[in-house]
């Protein structure tokens, strides 16, 4: 397992100015010291991949379409409300050639092009592929042997099962080919998720752990002090600065 910690930027992080899902905002994330991105990709109607989170442009553009329904010159063209505009994501690749991508294919739709996007740019040794959906994930590990992904929900409910008396500990089920991390939350409905036994089983079965998404210095310190490997979050420069105090 990983010795040293990170901090991945969770959409690039939140930065004075700056959209979230842009290339100034993972640039200043490159900047201050991130290695690894996560963002999150839609494909427009002809099945270009664009990093945002959500479906839609009315939250960040104030537009009333869904990414899928735009051509990809058009989505070019289109200005977000706090500044700047939708990057391809073989933009983020070329204009970021040492950065790494944890990507999260939100929607089936996307699996395709998500393919033939890490073909085209043999992206894979940079890449992190997750979903919450498990045949997503599948499909995905499927198509791209050998690239690293994270666990759905499904997964990380069944990891967390391996904590029950007479369970194996990663689970009764066998871990999928191919992953690498479990992604997860700090708590769920008020149940904490991330404790010291869940790292360890998890480390124990050569999974990295990472937590999203953390915003307040007092869980960072926490989860820092029960072993996580990653911690997920927008506040860029306080995650770099607790990871710095910590080591």
């Amino acid at each position: 397992m990983n010795s040293q910690p990170e901090i991945i930027a969770h959409r690039g992080g939140q930065w004075p100015g700056m959209s979230e899902n842009t290339l100034e905002a993972f640039t200043s994330a490159h900047r201050a010291g991130v290695h690894w991105m996560e963002t999150d990709v839609h494909a427009s109607a002809d099945g270009i991949l664009f990093a945002a989170h959500d479906a839609d442009l009315d939250r960040i553009a104030g537009r009333p379409h869904s990414i899928r329904d735009l051509k990809a010159a058009e989505l070019d063209s289109i200005e977000l409300l706090a500044g700047g505009h939708l990057p391809r994501l073989t933009t983020l690749f070329e204009s970021l050639p040492e950065a790494a991508w944890n990507i999260d294919v939100k929607a089936p739709h996307s699996i395709a092009p998500m393919i033939r996007t890490i073909r085209s740019t043999h992206s894979e040794d940079r890449l992190r592929l997750a979903s919450f959906s498990s045949s997503t994930l599948r499909r995905l590990r499927e198509a791209l042997p050998g690239v690293r992904t994270s666990t759905g929900v499904q997964e990380s409910a069944l990891f967390a099962a391996g904590s029950l008396p007479g369970v194996a500990p990663a689970g009764p089920c066998p871990l999928p080919v191919g992953l690498d991390a479990l992604q997860v939350p700090m708590s769920f409905k008020g149940l904490p998720v991330v404790t010291v036994g869940f790292v360890s089983r998890a480390h124990e079965v050569g999974l990295l752990v990472h937590v999203w998404t953390i915003n307040d210095a007092a869980s960072m310190r926490l989860l820092l002090s029960l072993g996580v490997d990653g911690i997920v979050t927008d506040d860029v420069p306080k995650g770099l600065d607790e990871l710095a105090a910590w080591t």
